[in-house]
């Protein structure tokens, strides 16, 4: 991205009219440098208008991520984190993967306004958009090995349930192993996602990136590059949500349960974790790897977070690895 067009994306973010005058004089550049950074926010897929005799606007006003209003809204738990804001990056969690192998701090949290190729679960991309969504990752470090990390995108899940809740939107439950989805006109809508990448040995201390991305608002030209329904949290909510406010919530939640976590494992979850999965003793078809169907109907989840499914050979238990579930409904 030209270095100027984020700052400009800035006073373009309270969505009025901004001449290039106006932004030249303020950037202390020529009005073509202006038009330059502009074209170069374009070529990101972000809407600028631009009217003659008028200026430059956004579509509508945008709330930027702002780390000391993130890091307010973490409450109590706001000295564990270090919070940063990146204007782009390809993928949250493959620069924290990076800059975790440096060393860098236990819970770092980096968050991006524009990810150009921001990853899902299994391959898949994870498509966002600017002020439409908040993508971050964490680094969390545990004295035990991955080995021991069994369940612990269930737990992630909860924790931002938890948080989701606190605003009132109590219709949100979990898809295992990694999705959130809310029942909207009779039809599971996906509202985010959980993608896990883990460094360290199997037995010694590890250390787990955990990428987070939830729908704020989905623009209709969006929708034609997802393979599932999607919905937007604000569609949920009375009012828009704040993201600062949303990811210092999502961040002090996480501090709850990846602690409680590292302590206990998900045996200690696993209850509560099935109260709020969405096909707890439904008949759901399950997706193998190798492109193999299997119905059956889910039992529960595991004390190490696996899913239990009664299917026509018996009970089978699967790994997060293994498989996809799709509701038979």
């Amino acid at each position: 991205m030209n270095k100027l067009a984020f700052p400009i994306l800035a006073v373009l973010a309270d969505g009025k009219f901004h001449s290039g005058e106006t932004l030249a004089q303020r950037f202390g550049v020529t009005r073509a440098t202006v038009y330059n950074a502009i074209q170069s926010v374009e070529t990101l897929g972000i809407t600028v208008f631009s009217v003659r005799g008028r200026g430059y606007r956004l579509p509508k006003a945008v709330t930027l991520l702002d780390v000391d209003a993130i890091v307010q809204a973490c409450g109590e738990y706001a000295p564990w984190f270090h919070v940063q804001v990146l204007a782009q990056v390809d993928s949250t969690n493959r620069y924290l993967m990076q800059e975790s192998a440096r060393g860098i701090a236990h819970a770092t949290c980096v968050a991006a306004h524009i990810q150009t190729a921001g990853r899902g679960r299994r391959g898949r991309t994870w498509v966002s958009q600017l002020g439409g969504s908040v993508t971050f990752s964490l680094l969390w470090r545990f004295q035990c090995g991955a080995a021991g990390l069994s369940g612990l995108s269930l737990v992630v899940g909860l924790a931002l349930v938890r948080a989701l809740h606190s605003f009132g939107l109590m219709d949100v439950q979990l898809k295992w192993p990694n999705d959130l989805l809310v029942l909207h006109q009779g039809q599971w809508h996906k509202l985010g996602g959980i993608l896990i990448e883990l460094q360290g040995d199997m037995e010694g201390p590890s250390a787990a990136v955990i990428g987070i991305g939830l729908n704020l608002e989905i623009a209709p030209e969006m929708r034609l590059n997802i393979d599932q329904p999607v919905l937007g949290l604000n569609a949920l909510s009375a009012q828009a949500l704040d993201p600062n406010i949303l990811l210092g919530r999502c961040l002090s939640q996480l501090a709850i349960h990846l602690n409680q976590f590292a302590e206990q494992g998900f045996a200690y979850f696993q209850r509560e974790w099935t109260t709020y999965h969405a096909f707890h003793q439904q008949s759901v078809n399950l997706l193998l790897a190798n492109g193999q169907t299997i119905p059956g109907q889910v039992l529960g989840v595991a004390e190490e977070g696996s899913l239990l499914v009664e299917t026509a050979t018996g009970q089978q238990r699967f790994n997060a690895g293994e498989i996809s579930v799709r509701s038979a409904a």
